[in-house]
């Protein structure tokens, strides 16, 4: 208990006694409604008090009001206005406060209550104090302190999304200051603060609408099952054709090696009389076997093209702008243009991908149908060279030549 000896005294020991009673008893979930917060609360009641000229006892009312209206939540928070009113009327009683004052401190801490609509100047000042924060450029920090107490406090969980919107609803409709001083110098920053707000849900929204239409058109869309179709395919069809070269460098790369060898080691023995029946089945197995190889040269041997069109070719949609081989001689900027026109229409574009699908298709029908009979030709060459050198040798080989007699 204390015996202030004016009004300065009792407002000092007010905040000395709401100071330690925040710091002491409040608990810590508490991470907005804290000490912090009602400083702010009396900070910015001072800076209206300043503005309106009320009297001693109003601004003497009004300043403890500000310093006693949350102590309640160190009691519970349900009900936590009429819990500050407990609290600052045993603390005003114990300080001899006269109870006009005590009647008045009261019904300022009532008027803090969400919902009420305040009577008078002085319940308005409390009021807009008490809102003061949104306002402020510390807004959204208090705001995100507010939402995590909540969690804590009353097991009341909000997503970000959810508390923004309500955030947003609350400075829209919910919430207006009620004094012209803070209608003239808070309304602007409490404005610009709920600009933010529906500027970063817009924000979100469109991000959610773009990650959405993505999925959408990845899972739905039949350009992109149509655009798979034609990168499978052509894919494929590169593969076929790399396959087609090998096989024929094999086939040449064989028959080299086999003409080598016949050259190197047959031929020479060819002058003797006595292997004279090697002449045929060596005649046949190089004659199959260079056929071999030019047919292997055919299938992989590129086919040049003009390497031009006309403007009438593009227009009509008679050139496959994607073979190298119809572009090759033409100009950049003549190229580029073609590209453009093709581009413009997305059938023209599926048109263009069909036909280099499809001639694309007639030269590894060549390639392949060329490879097929290169090595039907091999193989026959192969096992009729073999029979025809059994033949020979059987028939015509040295031990079948008679020697004549010596006269």
């Amino acid at each position: 208990m204390h015996n202030y000896k004016n009004m300065a005294d009792l407002i000092s020991i007010t905040e000395t006694y709401v100071s330690e009673l925040l710091t002491t008893k409040l608990n810590s979930n508490y991470l907005y409604h804290n000490l912090r917060h009602t400083q702010r609360v009396v900070k910015s009641t001072k800076e209206l008090l300043n503005f309106y000229n009320l009297t001693a006892e109003e601004n003497d009312a009004i300043t403890i009001a500000s310093w006693l209206h949350d102590i309640g939540y160190t009691v519970s928070n349900d009900n936590h206005e009429e819990n500050s009113v407990i609290l600052a009327k045993q603390f005003l009683k114990e300080n001899n406060a006269n109870p006009e004052l005590i009647e008045k401190v009261s019904n300022l801490i009532m008027a803090t209550k969400m919902e009420y609509e305040p009577q008078g100047i002085a319940e308005m000042i409390i009021k807009d104090a008490d809102c003061s924060h949104f306002a402020q450029n510390s807004y959204p920090e208090t705001s995100e302190l507010l939402r995590e107490e909540l969690a804590l406090t009353c097991n009341t969980n909000f997503s970000r999304k959810e508390w923004r919107n309500m955030n947003i609803k609350m400075l829209q409709a919910k919430h207006h200051y009620y004094t012209d001083y803070a209608k003239n110098n808070w309304q602007e920053n409490k404005h610009l603060n709920l600009q933010k707000l529906v500027k970063k849900k817009n924000k979100r929204k469109k991000t959610a609408q773009k990650e959405q239409l993505k999925i959408d058109l990845k899972n739905k869309s039949p350009e992109r099952g149509i655009q798979t179709m034609f990168r499978v395919t052509l894919s494929n069809h590169l593969k076929l054709s790399d396959i087609a070269d090998t096989k024929a460098n094999i086939l040449l790369s064989v028959n080299a090696i086999i003409i080598s060898l016949i050259l190197s080691n047959l031929i020479p023995k060819l002058d003797n009389p006595s292997n004279d029946y090697l002449i045929i089945p060596a005649i046949i197995f190089v004659f199959f076997s260079v056929t071999s190889m030019v047919m292997s040269v055919l299938a992989t041997r590129p086919n040049v093209t003009s390497g031009e069109f006309t403007k009438e070719d593009v227009e009509n949609k008679k050139v496959n702008l994607l073979f190298f081989g119809n572009f090759h001689k033409m100009k950049l900027h003549e190229y580029e243009w073609a590209i453009k026109e093709l581009i413009k229409n997305q059938d023209d574009v599926y048109s263009t991908l069909t036909k280099d699908l499809y001639f694309l298709g007639l030269v590894l029908n060549k390639k392949y149908k060329l490879l097929r009979w290169t090595y039907t030709i091999f193989m026959i060459g192969m096992v009729l060279s073999v029979i025809t050198f059994f033949v020979a040798l059987k028939f015509y080989g040295p031990e079948r030549i008679i020697e004549l007699p010596t006269p």
